[in-house]
C-alpha cells in the first residue's frame, strides 16, 4: 500500500499520517518513504515482528535472529541424535575460513559456554564441561585459493581470542609437513611439489590435496589429545560430493562420506552442519557480521568446480535442489564406522537417544577391512578380488602400493610408469604407507584363512610326536 506520511512521518508500523491507510500486517513501511511511497518489506514468517533479512528452507522469509534459531536447531539436533560432542570430549574445529567453518566454531562455542554456565551454576558439577581446540591447516603456494600464510594465520588466531572463555588453542600446521618424515616445513613443501608433479589430473591433484589436508588434521588432533574432529561441511558441499563421487567412479564409497559421523580415521569425524545449506550459513554471518577470511579463488577446471556449477545452476532453477541430492544418497546403507563406538557417556543419554543410535543399520562386509592407501575409501568386492590377486603374487612398493589402491586414485593420482610410482612411493606421507602395512596385514590374515585347513596346529605336532 502507497505511504502517504513524508520520510520523517513514517514509523514503520503501517500508519504514516492521519490519512494514512493500514498496510497488510505482513509488510512493513520503509523509514525512507519518497514521493509518497512506501519500500515494501516483508515480516518474519515466524516471529512477525521483525523484517525478513533472508529466505530459509526454500520458501520462508526469516529475521536474522529466526535464521539463527533455525540453523542452530539444525545444529543441535544432529549433535545430540548422534551424540556427537559428549561432556568428557575433547574437540578440535576444522577452520578452514569459510563461512561455515565459522559458523560451526560460532555454534560449537556457544555450546561450550552454556555447559560452563551450567556447571558453574550447578551444585554437585558432576558432569565436565568439553574442551575446545582450533585447527587451521597452511596451503600458501600449494593451493591456488589459499590466502598469505602469515596473515591467514594472524586472522584466525584473533577470531578465536575474541570469542569469550573458555579460552581456545589455536594449531597450526603447513599441509606440506604431512609429506616429511620430520614434519619440516621446507622439507615438506618441496616433497609435496615433487609429488604433484606427477599427478597430471587436475582434478586429482585437488583430490590428493583434499586428502592431504585431512591427513594434517588427524595429526594434530592425535598428537593434542583430541577425541572429535568437527568439520563445516554442509549440504551443499556433500551434493556436490554425491555427483562428482559418482562420476569419478566412487560409487560404492558414497555412503562413507555423506553420513553425520565417520570413524574410519584415527579421531573420529563428525559433520554437525550437514543439514544446512551453504546459502543460509552465508547470510547469517553476514547479518551477524561473523569474520572469516578473504579466499581469492583463481579459476580451474576439473569435475569438482564443473559439478559444482551444475549444482549451483539447478539450485537456482529449485532451492531444494541441494536437499533432494543428499536426501537420495542418505539412502544407501553406511558402513560399520559410520557410527561412533559407545562410551561411558553413552549411558547418560536419554532413551530416546539410545534408541536412534541402536536403530544404526550398516554393511559390515569383509570388503570393508580393506581401505585405499590413499583416499580411505572402502573396496568394493570387485577390486577386492584384484586386491587379493595381486597379495598372492607379492608385488613389492610402488607396484604394490599402486594395486591395493581404488580405481578413482589409480587412474587420477597416480602414474602409470613403474620408475615414476617407485618415486611417489618414496615421497608419499608416512600414514599412507602405514595404510599399505595395515591392508598387507589384512591380505595376510585373509590368505591364512583360506588356507587354514591346510595348517598344522602346534597341538597336533605335539600329538604326532
Amino acid at each position: 500500500m502507497a505511504c502517504r506520511g513524508s520520510a520523517d512521518e513514517c514509523r514503520g508500523d503501517g500508519f504514516c499520517g492521519s490519512d494514512t491507510i493500514r498496510t497488510s500486517p505482513n509488510i512493513v513501511c520503509s523509514a525512507a518513504c519518497n514521493d509518497g511511497r512506501a519500500v515494501a518489506s516483508p515480516l518474519c514468517c515466524k516471529c512477525k515482528e521483525r523484517p525478513a533479512e533472508a529466505k530459509a528452507n526454500q520458501t520462508e522469509d526469516l529475521c536474522g535472529g529466526c535464521l539463527r534459531s533455525s540453523l542452530f536447531a539444525k545444529f543441535k539436533l544432529a549433535v545430540t541424535s548422534h551424540s556427537m560432542i559428549n561432556p568428557s570430549d575433547n574437540v578440535l574445529v576444522a577452520f578452514s575460513g569459510g563461512s561455515a567453518s565459522r559458523l560451526v566454531l560460532e555454534f560449537v562455542h556457544e555450546m561450550q559456554s552454556k555447559a560452563q554456565k551450567n556447571l558453574e551454576a550447578s551444585k554437585d558439577r558432576s558432569l565436565p564441561v568439553f574442551r575446545v581446540g582450533v585447527a587451521f591447516v597452511v596451503e600458501s603456494n600449494i593451493s591456488v585459493s589459499s590466502p598469505d600464510s602469515s596473515k591467514a594465520v594472524e586472522e584466525v588466531r584473533l577470531i578465536v581470542s575474541n570469542l569469550a572463555p573458555p579460552v581456545k588453542t589455536v594449531h597450526v600446521l603447513s599441509i606440506g609437513s604431512v609429506c616429511s618424515e620430520n614434519f619440516d616445513e621446507l622439507d615438506g613443501r618441496s616433497r609435496l611439489s615433487e609429488l604433484l608433479h606427477f599427478v597430471g589430473d587436475a582434478t586429482g591433484k585437488e583430490d590428493f590435496l583434499q586428502y592431504l589436508r585431512m591427513l594434517a588434521l588427524q595429526k594434530i588432533a592425535m598428537e593434542n589429545g583430541y577425541t572429535k574432529l568437527v568439520l563445516g561441511l554442509c549440504t551443499s558441499k556433500l551434493a556436490c560430493h554425491v555427483i562428482s563421487a559418482t562420476v569419478k567412479g566412487q560409487g560404492y564409497s558414497l555412503p562413507a562420506d555423506v553420513q553425520y559421523v565417520d570413524a574410519r580415521w584415527g579421531i573420529p569425524v563428525v559433520l554437525p552442519l550437514r543439514d544446512c545449506v551453504s546459502h543460509e550459513i552465508t547470510m547469517l554471518c553476514q547479518i551477524e557480521g561473523l569474520t572469516t577470511l578473504k579466499l581469492t579463488q583463481e579459476p580451474h577446471f576439473n569435475i569438482n568446480s564443473l559439478v559444482s556449477s551444475f549444482v549451483a545452476k539447478l539450485q537456482e532453477e529449485n532451492p531444494s535442489r541441494e536437499r533432494t541430492i543428499l536426501r537420495t544418497a542418505e539412502k544407501l546403507r553406511p558402513f560399520f564406522f559410520n557410527k561412533l563406538p559407545e562410551s561411558e557417556d553413552s549411558e547418560r543419554l536419554s532413551f530416546r537417544r539410545r534408541h536412534a543410535l541402536q536403530k544404526f543399520k550398516s554393511s559390515g562386509s569383509i570388503a570393508s577391512d580393506f581401505l585405499c592407501p590413499i583416499c580411505g575409501c572402502p573396496v568394493s568386492e570387485a577390486d577386492l578380488q584384484t586386491v587379493r590377486s595381486n597379495l598372492e603374487t607379492g608385488l613389492v612398493k610402488g607396484a604394490f602400493f599402486r594395486s591395493i589402491c581404488c580405481s578413482s586414485c589409480t587412474f587420477q593420482i597416480l602414474p602409470e610408469e613403474e620408475s615414476s610410482m617407485d618415486t611417489v612411493y618414496s615421497l608419499l606421507p608416512e600414514e599412507m604407507i602405514r595404510r599399505t602395512k595395515c591392508n598387507g596385514t589384512a591380505g595376510q590374515s585373509w590368505l591364512r584363512k583360506q588356507i587354514e585347513d591346510c595348517l598344522l596346529l602346534q597341538d597336533s605336532d605335539e600329538e604326532h610326536e
